[in-house]
């Protein structure tokens, strides 16, 4: 599969969605739309997210879930972990949480499930990023190459502020750190000023592209680099259809936009 835009092919990688299983999808679903008060545009299932990104010939769909319980982390890592397993498109990140206690023997179990790092959610979890609890996971994560994503920002809570992220990155320079929505969901003058480049530090555009003009999704996006920015599209909250039309409307050049779409994400996580 590929996308064709104004004669030019791209291939297409999506860096942040969301799937539950069928049983609970519609409830997990809504309960995600209830948190940010917005209205979800799809149903998030395996089956609902490959004909959204089919839309757009998506290829590869880095895929996980958030546990809010620490009972939660298992079952959801191997979800996750099974999906991957029937559908080749897929890259899972496990599920994690701040009291899990055998952080050696969770990292294991989720190396032995292919898996290629976990998610994190401090609004949430309700946990700071920079929290102590999380300390040790990040420092095994960067001994393994364990990819961390961030939920990153949101101007009704402290947890997942940028400057939170900063010192993480500061203080473990090779842990390969992904914060989301351009560095920080309804705080993106945050980010800029808060979140420093770094060689350690890629974001994703998603939940970004349909609040901000494109000249101030440019401007984050050029903080951070056009070579440390996936595109991304927070499935089940938005269409891939609709997503892309914002993210070309951003003006970047081709070479810039296949960065984007696919090449950073292929490099990063090793894609063929």
């Amino acid at each position: 599969m590929a996308l064709t835009r104004n004669g030019v092919t791209y291939r297409v990688a999506d860096s942040h969605a969301h799937i539950y299983p069928e049983k609970i999808a519609e409830k997990a679903t809504a309960s995600v739309g209830t948190f940010y008060d917005t209205e979800m545009q799809n149903l998030g299932t395996t089956a609902e997210l490959l004909r959204s990104g089919g839309e757009i010939g998506a290829e590869k769909y880095l895929v996980s879930s958030v546990a809010t319980k620490v009972e939660q982390v298992r079952s959801i890592s191997a979800f996750i972990a099974g999906e991957c397993e029937k559908h080749p498109e897929f890259l899972g990140l496990g599920a994690w949480h701040q009291d899990v206690t055998d952080i050696i023997g969770e990292m294991d179990h989720l190396e032995e499930l292919g898996l290629r790092g976990i998610k994190l959610h401090p609004d949430f979890q309700k946990v700071d990023i920079d929290d102590a609890r999380l300390l040790p996971v990040y420092e095994e994560a960067q001994s393994r190459n364990l990819a961390v994503l961030f939920h990153m920002g949101d101007y009704r809570m402290a947890f997942s502020k940028p400057k939170r992220l900063a010192k993480i990155i500061k203080q473990f320079p090779r842990l390969l750190c992904i914060g989301a929505h351009l560095g920080g969901y309804t705080t993106w003058d945050e980010a800029l000023e808060e979140l420093p480049p770094a060689e350690n530090l890629y974001v994703d555009s998603s939940s970004s592209l349909d609040f901000l003009t494109p000249e101030k999704a440019r401007r984050n996006i050029l903080h951070f680099g056009v070579e440390h920015t996936f595109f991304a599209v927070d499935f089940p909250m938005w269409r891939h259809c609709d997503e892309i039309d914002r993210f070309f409307a951003l003006g970047f050049s081709e070479e810039e936009n296949r960065k984007m779409l696919w090449d950073n994400f292929a490099r990063v996580f090793s894609l063929k």
